[in-house]
């Protein structure tokens, strides 16, 4: 094969993952900037104490609702590597059956016992990642409020799971960019008491990201329903089929131990940090929610590998597949370093729009410049771990979580935060030889291309 033969090739191959990646990168950077502005308004409350400890409740009441999502995304890493290889094999008879398998089993199955478990020990489990007393009270009500709109938000998910299999990322974009703007003109309002509404500080918030959520659902459901995309969806009864669940167990069961894996490993990262006290775990609240920026790109791309790759093995491709996923990682990486750079050098002004605190600003400002320096490991091995989940090959990425995150990450940070004092340093530290050795093994693994059989 010539060479500019190849380089066609590999046009065309990176012109099809922008297809499918930039409206959800589009999506999740634009969701990511809305969160941010959100985290603002509660970060520039003028009693500073109360920004604080506001600040540093969504960040505890994350952990518990982060693992819910990620539950419920394990059976979705299923669905969109199950509707890809369907459409790549042309049986788009078979979608609406998985679909309705995967909103029966994250609705029923995962996010209401989740909901009603959480609900029912809220305080023991805000007490145990490290609230203290003031912390708990003011989140209160935002915990109560904030997980009762997960329920809506996991039927989302598994719709738009379903549709990025498909290759359809467009409409999910929009409805998920309608939903966010208005949960921020909905904070505006709720948290300082626009228009007449009552100040409600961080009640507000929650309260109109729960609202936000359930019109996400109502337009992805509307849109499904009336029959427009191959991802259809009726409301005829179903039965469950052995093979629709063999598949999804046989994706989903290592994708949901990984889930869990990555979201305790977390979980204990977070209650390290929050023994470092409130305004040290607020700074570190506000690095993630910038931290979010430059995942995007990672997700973004490996939404896409996942997608192609899918396709490509469903129309007995496997060389096809394996240059989706190098295509995508490169483009990825690219602008996920680009972002990382910005970091780097505009660290400040960036904590600066949240709080003024000078401490919290330096604080945080460390944690900004260490994820900097993460940004083409974590984005290269969030794409390859895309590509490999398109094909099924979810064992090995629950494999590189297991050991990376809640092995090397969780001990190295409890090492460096609570045996040797480094602060918040010695915690993004760890987090950055835990993205290192992340991209070590699932780039292995990518390399030797088992997952193509």
């Amino acid at each position: 094969m010539s060479d500019s033969h190849t380089q066609n090739l590999d046009k065309f191959h990176r012109q099809e993952v922008m297809k499918i990646a930039w409206p959800v990168l589009i999506e999740l950077m634009l969701a990511s900037l809305f969160s941010m502005v959100d985290m603002m308004m509660l970060g520039n409350i003028p009693n500073r104490i109360l920004a604080n400890q506001s600040v540093a409740a969504v960040g505890i009441v994350n952990q518990p609702l982060f693992i819910g999502i990620s539950l419920v995304q394990s059976v979705n890493v299923g669905c969109t590597a199950l509707v890809s290889r369907y459409i790549g094999a042309g049986e788009e008879y078979r979608i609406e059956d998985t679909l309705k398998h995967v909103l029966f089993i994250s609705f029923l199955g995962l996010a209401l016992p989740f909901f009603l478990l959480v609900q029912a020990y809220r305080v023991p489990i805000m007490s145990f990642l490290g609230a203290e007393q003031a912390v708990i009270t003011v989140g209160a009500s935002y915990y109560k409020i904030l997980l009762s709109g997960f329920m809506f938000q996991a039927l989302n998910f598994s719709l738009t799971a379903a549709l990025r299999g498909a290759g359809e990322t467009k409409v999910p974009m929009k409805f998920n960019v309608i939903a966010n703007l208005l949960n921020v003109f909905g904070n505006a309002i709720l948290i300082y008491g626009l228009f007449g509404f009552p100040a409600l500080g961080i009640t507000g918030a929650a309260i109109s990201t729960a609202l936000s959520n359930v019109l996400a659902f109502i337009l992805m459901f509307g849109y499904v329903i009336r029959g427009k995309s191959v991802v259809k969806l009726t409301l005829k009864k179903f039965r469950f089929q052995r093979n629709v669940l063999e598949n999804l167990v046989k994706i989903g069961v290592p994708a949901s131990a990984e889930q869990f894996v990555l979201r305790t490993g977390l979980m204990f990262f977070a209650k390290i940090v929050a023994s470092l006290g409130t305004s040290v775990y607020a700074a570190h609240q506000i690095a993630i929610s910038i931290l979010g920026l430059s995942f995007n790109p990672g997700m973004a791309f490996g939404i896409a590998a996942s997608a192609l790759v899918g396709r490509a093995l469903g129309e007995e491709d496997p060389d096809l597949a394996y240059s989706y996923g190098i295509q995508a990682r490169k483009l990825g990486s690219f602008i996920a370093s680009f972002i990382g750079f910005l970091f780097l050098i505009f660290a400040p002004w960036f904590v600066s729009l949240y709080n003024k605190d000078p401490h919290v600003i330096a604080t945080a400002s460390i944690a900004l410049r260490i994820i900097a320096l993460i940004q083409p490991f974590q984005s290269s091995q969030l794409i390859l771990a895309g590509a490999l989940r398109g094909a099924g090959d979810t064992v090995s990425t629950f494999v590189a979580t297991l050991i990376s995150l809640l092995i090397v990450r969780v001990s190295l940070a409890y090492l460096l935060v609570n045996v040797y004092p480094y602060g918040i340093a010695g915690a993004w530290t760890a987090a950055l030889v835990d993205q290192l050795v992340r991209w070590v093994i699932v780039r292995h693994r990518f390399n030797r291309g088992k997952w193509k059989e």
